[in-house]
C-alpha cells in the first residue's frame, strides 16, 4: 500500500509518501508560511530537490499542490492520485475520546473538533487537513493518529492536577501528555535492540526537540509524561517555559500591565532557552554561545540538561528500576552536550557514557559505556513511519 502521511501544523504542513510495503520514503517535504506567502519543499526519493514560492492562503491550497507534485512528471512520486491507498494524519489533541488511532468518519471529525479548545493552534488545522483530503481524494480511507494516544494508559493519579475535581468533570483539565507517537515507536525499537518483549521493559525515552517531553514507559504502556493539558507543561524547550509557579502569571501581569493572552504568548513562544539565552532556541547556537564563552548560553543548556535529569530519576522512581534511557529527536539526537550533561546527573543510577560513541549524530547507537549499569541509547524517532503503520492497521 502507498500511504499518504500529513502533519498539518498551524502554518506548515508536513508529508511523506510511504510505501508500507518496503516501509520506504518515495517523496517528502514540506509547505510553509501558510496564511502568508507559502513555500513547499519537495523531494522524491531518487530526484532532484526543488523549492518553489505558491500562494498558500490555508490549509486546502497546500494539499492541492502537494497532490500535484507528486503527480508531476518530472518531480513526483506517482502517475496517478488512485495511487494513493490510505492518507494517515498526525492529530495533535483526542482528549479522552481517544486511545487509540480511528479511522475517520463524521462522527470521529466531531469528536476532534470538541477537542479544539485543547488545542487551538493544532487541532483545527488537522482538520482542515483532513477535510481537504476528504475533497481531492474522496472515498480513499483516512486514518487520525492522535499525539494524546499513547499516554490514555496513564492511571488518574499520574494525569490528575492538584485543583477541584469538577475542573476535570466539567471541562477535563487533566495530563494528556503529547510526542505520543514517537514515544511509541522508540520504545518498541529499544525493546528489540534489547532483546526484550517490550511487556518485560521499563524505559525512559527523552524526547528532546525545540518541543520536549519525557515518558516513562513500562511494559510498552505510558505511565507518566512531562507535557500536561498542553505542550506547555514540563522540562524548560526551545520557547516554552514549562513547569514554573503558577503565581508567576499574576505576578508579571501586574508588573507589565499585560493580559492573560499577553503572558501565555510569553509563555509559549519567549521562553524556554530563548528567553533565558537571549540568543536562540536553537540548541546548535546555545552550542556556539558556549564556546564562544557567553554564560546565558551555559546557564540555558545547564537549565535544559538539570530538569531533564530530574525527570529521568523521577520516572526511575515511579517505574521503580529502569532497562534503559533514551535519547530521541532533533536535539537528543544530534547534540552530545545535551546527552552528555544530562547522563552526568546518572551516575548514581551507574550510568557511564563512552565519550567517542556520544560524538555521534542522528543515528542509532549505545552511547552509554561497557560498565555502565544502564544503557543509553540514542533511537532516531520516525513518527511518519509510525503513522502510516497504524493507518495501514486500520484500512
Amino acid at each position: 500500500m502507498k500511504i499518504l502521511v500529513i502533519n498539518c501544523g498551524s502554518s506548515s504542513l508536513k508529508y511523506q509518501l510511504i510505501d508500507s510495503d518496503t516501509e520506504q520514503v518515495m517523496a517528502k517535504g514540506i509547505c510553509e508560511r501558510i496564511k502568508l506567502d507559502g513555500t513547499l519543499t519537495h523531494q522524491a526519493t531518487g530526484k532532484e530537490k526543488i523549492q518553489i514560492e505558491a500562494p498558500m492562503p490555508d490549509h486546502s491550497a497546500a494539499v492541492k499542490i502537494v497532490l500535484e507534485k507528486l503527480l508531476d512528471p518530472e518531480v513526483g512520486a506517482i502517475k496517478s492520485l488512485e495511487d494513493i491507498n490510505a492518507i494517515g494524519h498526525r492529530v495533535v489533541h483526542g482528549g479522552e475520546k481517544f486511545a487509540s488511532s480511528a479511522l475517520i468518519d463524521e462522527e470521529v471529525l466531531a469528536a476532534i473538533e470538541e477537542c479544539n479548545d485543547l488545542a487551538p493552534l493544532h487541532n483545527p488545522a488537522n482538520l482542515i487537513g483532513i477535510r481537504a483530503c476528504e475533497s481531492l481524494m474522496p472515498g480513499v480511507p483516512q486514518v487520525a493518529v492522535f499525539d494524546t494516544a499513547f499516554h490514555q494508559t496513564m492511571p488518574a493519579y499520574a494525569y490528575m492536577y492538584g485543583l477541584p475535581y469538577e475542573y476535570y468533570e466539567k471541562y477535563k483539565v487533566r495530563r494528556y501528555g503529547f510526542h505520543g507517537t514517537s514515544h511509541s515507536f522508540v520504545s518498541k525499537r529499544t525493546a528489540e535492540i534489547l532483546g526484550k518483549d517490550i511487556k518485560d521493559t521499563k524505559i525512559v525515552v527523552c524526547h528532546l526537540g525545540g518541543g520536549a517531553s519525557i515518558c516513562a514507559v513500562e511494559g510498552g504502556k505510558s505511565i507518566d509524561t512531562t507535557m500536561g493539558l498542553t505542550p506547555l507543561e514540563g522540562i524548560t524547550m526551545g520557547t516554552r517555559s514549562g513547569n514554573i509557579d503558577p503565581a508567576i502569571i499574576e505576578f508579571i501581569a501586574n508588573k507589565e500591565g499585560k493580559s492573560i493572552a499577553d503572558i501565555m504568548n510569553i509563555l509559549n513562544k519567549e521562553s524556554g532557552v530563548l528567553g533565558i539565552s537571549g540568543k536562540s532556541s536553537d540548541f546548535r547556537d546555545l552550542n556556539k554561545g558556549i564556546a564562544e564563552g557567553d554564560n546565558r548560553c551555559d546557564i540555558a543548556m545547564n537549565v535544559f540538561c538539570y530538569q531533564a535529569a530530574k525527570f529521568i530519576g523521577g520516572y526511575v522512581a515511579a517505574m521503580n528500576g529502569v532497562d534503559a534511557v533514551v535519547f530521541t529527536a532533533g536535539v537528543g539526537e544530534n547534540d552530545p552536550l545535551v546527552r552528555k550533561l544530562t547522563c552526568d546527573r546518572l551516575k548514581y543510577l551507574g550510568v557511564d557514557i563512552d565519550d567517542e560513541a556520544n560524538k555521534l549524530r542522528g543515528e542509532e547507537v549505545k552511547i552509554s559505556s561497557e560498565n555502565s549499569k544502564v544503557p543509553v541509547y540514542v533511537v532516531p524517532t520516525n513518527e511518519e513511519l509510525a503513522i502510516a503503520r497504524e493507518t495501514v492497521a486500520l484500512v
